[in-house]
């Protein structure tokens, strides 16, 4: 009965490096099988880019120099983080700063210009039924005839729209003279604007068509004589919201854009005098959110207008409101609801009132991104002079008298073919946070966003690897005893058979270390080849040479 001997071979890492150079670049059986170690704490330390922590992290007991190192890094790194808070609460702040430039053109869109009498209703205009209306607009008392009460008078109901187009100034009467740049002018140039001075005029109002002007100064712009008529101002009674104890006209110079809101915007010119208004344009460019508080125009069209502005703003909230409270508008609010009857008019004075008081609340008014607006400088002379006013007495057939209380001439022009320009701009944006963040970073700790890649690139390599020691213990366990080890069993006949200097087989002197197995004896040199290659039972022929039992 043959006896079989179950040895434990150990291979010589001579013998790994003579089978590598005989296969070329196949791997061995036992390196296809291993798996590389995971990176070391140090080994990392030593090849990432992050200054300092090649110091801390050596092999060995942590000495002094490492303490120091690791206090120098995190002191380096404790203000890195401060720096870097610091601008990033500065960039969720959003400042900005307001940049002021002058560009001058060849040629400049000359403003809209809106003019009104200050005086409302003409009183020659006004007939019996006007007057009845209007007597809680103009104080006036209703015509008595053949001895009527007020209260007996029966008149059809008013047309608000009929009687500020009838009753209100016309401009063909008011207009005396008109120039434009060297060019005579005349009312066809105007449109009618209702505001709440009643009917108004505007030039230049369409921005299709609008003028331009090539040069700059006095004489350049729009240049008219007006006459105010004071003979056709109301007589007063007695005072209402809506009476006037002036006389003149209200001048808004403005921008195509946006409707008149002469009542709060407009300035005064009086009559007997020429006034000079020297305009300088401003566009101003705002922010929108976070970084302001403006309008943008992406948002949604705005009601009633083609373009939103403060002032078409004001005015549909005027609107709303009062169609809340009075069930009507005025006759100067956009719309297609009725206009309202002198009978409400107390209950629109009410609702505008109490707009006013919680206008912040109820009707926020954003400034809009984009605005055009016209700086004035202001400067009159009196007129007529005595010797022009023969002149014109004789020119217009009026009195001396009469053209010093009604006349008046206004001159309004660029002072320069310049404009401003006032900007917002943001004062800390992204790419400035990114730079000063990457600054602080690389001054105190010397790192860059492929180091901050390095250490994910770490992190992920030994998560990894403690997965895979969680989830495949055994596995790897097994894997690895059959890498290091093999059996090899040998019949008790062989051994019989053979000599006991047959027991090895011969190799080039010096190939193995002589103490790689128990009982290794020097290689002996044979002359010829073993006889019975055959009963050596190995896995791979030329690997299990020498072992020992």
């Amino acid at each position: 009965m043959p006896i079989e001997f179950v040895c434990k071979i150990k291979f010589a890492e001579e013998d790994e490096k003579q089978k590598t150079k005989q296969d070329g670049d196949k791997e061995s059986l036992i390196e296809e099988s291993c798996t590389p170690p995971a990176k070391d704490l140090a080994g990392f330390a030593n090849s990432c880019s992050l200054h300092g922590i090649n110091h801390i992290f050596v092999s060995g007991r942590l000495g002094i120099r490492q303490t120091l190192w690791a206090l120098a890094f995190l002191t380096s790194l404790a203000l890195f983080v401060y720096q870097a808070a610091k601008c990033a609460i500065s960039y969720l702040e959003h400042p900005h700063v307001t940049s002021l430039n002058e560009e001058a053109t060849p040629e400049m869109v000359f403003p809209a210009v809106t003019i009104c009498n200050i005086n409302r209703f003409r009183f020659s205009a006004l007939t019996d039924a006007d007057i009845y209306h209007l007597a809680n607009l103009t104080g006036l008392p209703p015509k008595n005839r053949d001895g009527h009460k007020p209260t007996d008078l029966m008149y059809p109901a008013p047309d608000m729209q009929d009687i500020f187009n009838r009753t209100g100034h016309q401009l063909e009467e008011m207009l005396m003279s008109c120039n434009f740049s060297g060019q005579n002018c005349s009312a066809e140039n105007f449109s009618v604007v209702y505001t709440r001075y009643g009917k108004c005029y505007t030039f230049n109002g369409n921005k299709t068509t609008s003028r331009k002007t090539k040069q700059g100064g006095m004489g350049n712009g729009l240049e008219i004589m007006l006459d105010i008529q004071q003979d056709e101002y109301l007589p007063i009674w007695r005072e209402t919201n809506e009476t006037s104890l002036e006389a003149g006209i209200r001048v808004q110079i403005h921008s195509q854009d946006e409707p008149p809101y002469i009542h709060q915007l407009g300035f005064g010119v009086s009559p007997g005098f020429q006034t000079f208004v020297s305009c300088q344009e401003q566009r101003l460019t705002y922010l929108p959110q976070p970084w302001g508080n403006c309008r943008s125009t992406s948002k949604e069209k705005f009601p009633g207008y083609d373009t939103y502005s403060i002032s078409a703003c004001r005015l549909l909230c005027e609107t709303n409101e009062v169609l809340r409270v009075c069930n009507c508008r005025m006759v100067h609010m956009p719309g297609t609801a009725d206009i309202c009857p002198p009978s409400k008019i107390n209950c629109v004075d009410k609702a505008l009132a109490q707009l006013q008081k919680n206008s912040g609340d109820t009707c926020p008014c954003e400034t809009p991104c984009n605005l055009t607006r016209y700086g004035k400088e202001l400067s009159m002379v009196k007129i007529p002079s005595k010797g022009s006013a023969r002149y014109l007495s004789r020119k217009y057939d009026k009195s001396e008298d009469y053209i010093r209380d009604n006349f008046l001439v206004l001159d309004i022009f660029f002072e320069a073919l310049n404009y401003e320009t006032i900007e917002q701009k943001k004062a800390y944006d992204v790419a400035g946070l990114l730079g000063d963040i990457g600054g602080q970073m690389g001054l105190f700790i010397g790192a860059s966003i492929l180091t901050v890649l390095e250490i994910l690139d770490y992190i992920y390599e030994v998560i990894k690897q403690r997965l895979q020691r969680l989830l495949r213990p055994q596995k790897e366990e097994k894997k690895n005893k059959q890498q290091t080890c093999s059996v090899a069993t040998v019949g008790l006949e062989e051994m019989k058979a053979k000599e006991p200097n047959d027991m090895t087989r011969s190799h080039p002197e010096g190939a193995y270390a002589n103490t790689i197995l128990p009982n290794h004896h020097l290689p002996h040199p044979h002359p010829h080849p073993h006889p019975h290659p055959q009963h050596h039972h190995t896995g791979h022929h030329g690997v299990f040479e020498d072992f020992a039992c």
